[in-house]
């Protein structure tokens, strides 16, 4: 899974984070308008790429490394954005001297770890129906409240607990199912691997989430929405990087030729399945930095993680899968622990609310309104 997310702070929306003026000069409907354009470019661009990923193994493809690549190599359509951003007029900051040899580490690291992530993603959808193998990513919700509580200092609440027990409970469910619904000669040790690989991809995904954000406090001191561009596209470069290494280090290079000869719909299927993969998630990527500057970090986590939820939908649709009641079951659940973080997201925000105006109002009396 290609990096869609930064964290879990809300992104504030003051003169010093945001670097497009012409957002505050948007009424409320366009507002939702560019709101609900970047949800559809997540959901829809996620989900795509899931279906297609695994459209890619049924079809013959057997290379983890090549659909490793693709969850990272079309970054350049972010570029696209980020040529019509001005560039920050923040004045310098302490923070500036990281800006070179060790940010660039910083940046290192994470991409690495970020393809270490997506090949346990691949190596997870391999083995896994599309539809079990999103509903074990959608646990990344409850990985991401842990890694926050110990990374990132956050609260570590009822409501927030009550998500972490739900989503981790429905992983266990799909761990002990069985795999009657794997794709065909999947064996049940292969499904065990499958799972592990997924549940450890997500785990690694939510790590990845709480160091970047650990980043933009610690390091890079801002969060705006040409940072937050940045910080896909560098990771992405190093995870391209380090995803071709591994092609040509495997030796999964030289069956590409024969993969697409003897891919099931044809060379030209094989083609634009990888190509399409790979737009498909940076459309997602798209919609996610939107959504972070939009609204907030947050927001654009639960959405991604619940499009994972609503994923099994379409894999019924587009494969056939089979729709279990251990699967239903799970789905309510997913839904339910992201009920209960968005409810606590909602308190949070309404007691921020309502500090603030008692501190308005506190100014006005004391005669510095």
């Amino acid at each position: 899974m290609a990096i869609t997310d930064v964290g879990d702070s809300i992104l504030a929306k003051d003169s010093t984070q945001t670097e497009i003026p012409i957002l505050h000069k948007l009424n409320r409907w366009q507002w939702w308008l560019l709101v609900g354009l970047n949800v559809f470019f997540l959901v829809a661009g996620q989900t795509a790429a899931v279906l297609l990923g695994r459209y890619y193994y049924d079809q013959g493809g057997s290379s983890t490394f090549m659909a490793t690549l693709v969850q990272t190599a079309a970054f350049p359509i972010l570029l696209v954005p980020l040529l019509f951003l001005p560039s920050s007029s923040s004045s310098p900051t302490p923070s500036d001297a990281l800006s070179g040899k060790y940010m660039c580490l910083i940046y290192i690291a994470l991409g690495l770890l970020l393809a270490s992530d997506n090949y346990l993603y691949s190596k997870g959808l391999l083995y896994l129906s599309a539809s079990t193998y999103s509903l074990i990513c959608a646990t990344q919700l409850a990985f991401n409240a842990v890694f926050a509580f110990f990374i990132n200092s956050q609260k570590f609440t009822p409501l927030i607990l009550n998500a972490v027990v739900i989503l981790s409970y429905s992983a266990a469910l799909l761990g002990v199912n069985e795999s009657s619904d794997a794709p065909e000669g999947v064996t049940k040790s292969q499904y065990a691997v499958g799972f592990l690989c997924t549940l450890g991809a997500s785990a690694i995904y939510s790590l990845l989430l709480s160091l970047m954000q650990l980043t933009f406090e610690k390091a890079i001191k801002k969060e705006t929405f040409t940072v937050v561009l940045e910080m896909q596209i560098y990771t992405s470069i190093v995870a391209s990087i380090a995803s071709v290494v591994a092609l040509f280090a495997s030796g999964q290079w030289s069956s590409l030729s024969g993969e697409m000869h003897s891919f099931h719909s044809g060379k030209v299927s094989y083609v634009m399945t990888l190509v399409w993969t790979a737009v498909c998630w940076q459309v997602c990527s798209v919609g996610v930095v939107g959504l972070i500057f939009l609204v907030s970090s947050l927001f654009s986590n639960v959405i991604s993680t619940v499009a994972l939820a609503v994923g099994p939908i379409a894999s019924v649709i587009a494969f056939h899968d089979k729709m279990n009641g251990v699967k239903i079951i799970v789905m309510l659940q997913a839904f339910w622990g992201f009920a209960s973080y968005i409810y606590q997201n909602y308190i949070d925000e309404s007691r921020m609310t309502q500090s603030r105006r008692q501190m308005e109002a506190t100014d006005c009396r004391v005669g510095s309104c």
